[in-house]
């Protein structure tokens, strides 16, 4: 959906419920990632929660490392042509529609997010080579129904499915409620589906983490929460974790063989294949 399909009025709706005096997760992300699809705001917020972890940048950038790793391994050795990209954020380099097209041009990918920032620049995602397509819906994470029907129309639920949830899980504040949320997702999609999941959690610098969470959270945004690593694996309950089981970002089948040299993210997680 590019903002050319949309009328007036869906226009400006849309223009309106773009705020560039409050800080928004996905620029702030952006900024982190040295990109420029974001306001003095959020350089000022971002600035500030670097002052609790200052290593924030890093887990940045190891988390769109641990897409692209888990894209190319999901087509290239699971076999999975088709993707749903939950809380898509905003584009950058190695989106994964360009992971997965990379291995295998025949790949379908379906994007969903609800926000006006990201809506601006769906028309980055929606390329796709002509063997393949990419597809964006504007749709809540908190309404997997509404995922659910809207993705039918370009991925094919008889077809094994990778469900991935990076950094999103994270804005559903009740624990049972995103177990709900995932399970439902996760229900509708046949044997040999996947589950990948990214999300800030207290294991890497917690105190610091609850510190820089809490003042996000007094920002007037969307708010966040951080869980454990056992609250994190019962996101994954009823799939087969594929090892090296849920670990800090950089560690999850990392390119180098030199472990010494890896450092742990606040960013935990995993990918999962359904029976």
């Amino acid at each position: 959906m590019s903002d050319a399909s949309l009328s007036h009025d869906e226009t400006h709706v849309r223009t309106a419920r773009l705020r560039t005096d409050v800080s928004h997760s996905a620029r702030i992300w952006n900024y982190w990632l040295g990109g420029k699809d974001n306001y003095p705001v959020d350089e000022e917020v971002g600035e500030q929660i670097l002052g609790f972890v200052p290593a924030l940048p890093r887990s940045a950038v190891a988390d769109r490392q641990f897409l692209a790793r888990a894209v190319k391994f999901l087509v290239g050795q699971a076999g999975i042509r088709q993707f749903l990209d939950v809380g898509t954020g905003l584009p950058t380099v190695d989106n994964t529609h360009e992971v997965a097209q990379r291995s295998d041009p025949s790949c379908r990918i379906v994007y969903v997010d609800n926000d006006p920032i990201v809506l601006r620049h769906a028309h980055a995602l929606l390329t796709s080579t002509a063997e393949g397509a990419t597809d964006y819906i504007e749709a809540d994470v908190h309404d997997p129904g509404a995922i659910l029907q809207r993705a039918a129309a370009t991925l094919d639920f008889t077809r094994p499915i990778a469900l991935t949830m990076l950094g999103v899980v994270n804005f559903i504040m009740d624990t049972e409620q995103a177990r709900s949320i995932v399970r439902t997702l996760l229900d509708a999609l046949p044997s040999g589906s996947h589950l990948v999941i990214s999300h800030p959690t207290t294991e890497v610098d917690g105190e610091a983490m609850a510190e820089a969470v809490r003042y996000w959270n007094s920002q007037g945004s969307a708010p966040m929460t951080l869980r454990t690593r056992a609250e994190l694996l019962t996101l994954f309950d009823g799939t087969d974790l594929l090892e090296p089981g849920l670990v800090s970002c950089s560690r999850w089948r990392p390119d180098t063989a030199d472990e010494a040299g890896i450092v742990d993210v606040t960013h935990f997680c995993g990918v999962a294949k359904k029976a």
